[in-house]
């Protein structure tokens, strides 16, 4: 049974792995390069605004290349849950082969787990490659913009460490119950796609902040964690949001008064102490001193201060990353083990 699942799988098998192969090949070339040149960007910069000046360049420099690998890796899941799962047990059902396994010595339960462990095995081996080789190349790229995109982050997290192995498994199995609930592989393959985005839209929007507890952090504001500086002409108040800690991932960013309360900066800082620095026309003359950089002084974050005004961040902190990971692959290992257990169930019972 073992054999003949891989001789019907082999096509699917040899495209994915084919195309891994060719961008592993890829990523082997360039990878070096890129860290050296990181590497040497940072040995070479003088001070740390330099260094960050640096960074910022590099990542610019690559982030095209950056975000194709990133969405590949994201991209593979859903495409196997579509082209490997959906069609698995939809088109043996479609035209009727199923019959003629089940009339031989394999019972249903075997025929169907030989179809599940070794595709999902897979399954999950290809989305394990596909993602420890865009970690391994990106890393120089995470590391120059760890501080404006952490890993922690939705959408940087979706694509490094092990939950993209979580999701291929669910995805496969998705697509497998799809075909067995509907027998046919087309519908089977839009509900595939359009549940697998579902879910991926709402767990970094729902559920993943509520895996682990968050932080929560009642922080000064200050031009270090300033991330953010609006005014809203239309109600005449000042937003702004802050940094909890460095690579951390914001849930909840709001300004709370002396009391605790939420409350909004008052428009009247944006005339007075936190007015943007004039700047003066034309170029500075010969022997004159450079115009201060853009942004508030420190005398606005001290008047700010002085009016009791402080940033509350909800948060989670950069460290958990992992803890992360495991749990939301737990959670969808869980929901893979859920549908696999579904499929066994519909083979035996409602089959014929």
């Amino acid at each position: 049974m073992i054999w003949l699942t891989f001789r019907q799988f082999r096509a699917q098998a040899a495209v994915v792995f084919g195309g891994l192969a060719v961008l592993g090949a890829a990523l082997a070339v360039s990878g070096p390069s890129l860290a050296d040149r990181y590497a040497g960007g940072l040995a070479s910069c003088r001070s740390e605004d330099a260094c960050s000046r640096f960074a910022t360049t590099f990542f610019n420099d690559h982030q095209v290349q950056y975000g194709a690998v990133i969405a590949i890796v994201m991209v593979l899941p859903a495409l196997i849950g579509l082209f490997w799962g959906a069609p698995l047990i939809a088109r043996e059902l479609e035209s009727g082969t199923h019959r003629l396994a089940w009339n031989q010595s394999v019972t249903r339960t075997r025929w169907l787990a030989a179809k599940l462990g070794l595709v999902g095995l897979a399954a999950m081996v290809a989305a394990g490659l596909a993602v420890r080789m865009a970690n391994w190349w990106s890393g120089p790229l995470d590391e120059a913009v760890a501080d404006r995109f952490p890993r922690i982050a939705p959408v940087a997290f979706s694509a490094h460490g092990i939950v993209p192995i979580g999701y291929a498994a669910f995805a496969f199995a998705l697509g497998v119950t799809a075909g067995v609930l509907t027998r046919r592989t087309l519908p089977a393959m839009a509900i595939t796609l359009a549940v697998f985005v579902g879910v991926q839209v709402a767990m970094p929007l729902w559920v993943r902040a509520h895996l682990v507890p968050a932080e929560t952090a009642t922080v000064a504001i200050t031009s270090k964690n300033l991330s953010q500086m609006t005014l809203d002409q239309g109600s005449e108040v000042m937003t702004v949001q802050t940094d909890a800690a460095p690579g951390a991932w914001t849930l909840a960013n709001r300004t709370v008064d002396a009391s605790g309360r939420e409350a909004a900066l008052p428009a009247s800082l944006m005339t007075g102490a936190c007015a943007p620095p004039r700047v003066s026309p034309g170029p500075p003359g010969p022997g004159a001193e450079p115009e201060p950089p853009g942004g508030p002084g420190e005398e606005c974050f001290a008047e700010i201060g002085r009016l009791g005004f402080r940033q509350e961040v909800v948060y989670q902190p950069a460290d958990r990353f992992w803890r992360l990971q495991w749990a939301e692959s737990g959670l969808f290992a869980v929901l893979a083990l859920g549908l696999s257990g579904v499929c066994f169930f519909w083979t035996r019972r409602r089959l014929s």
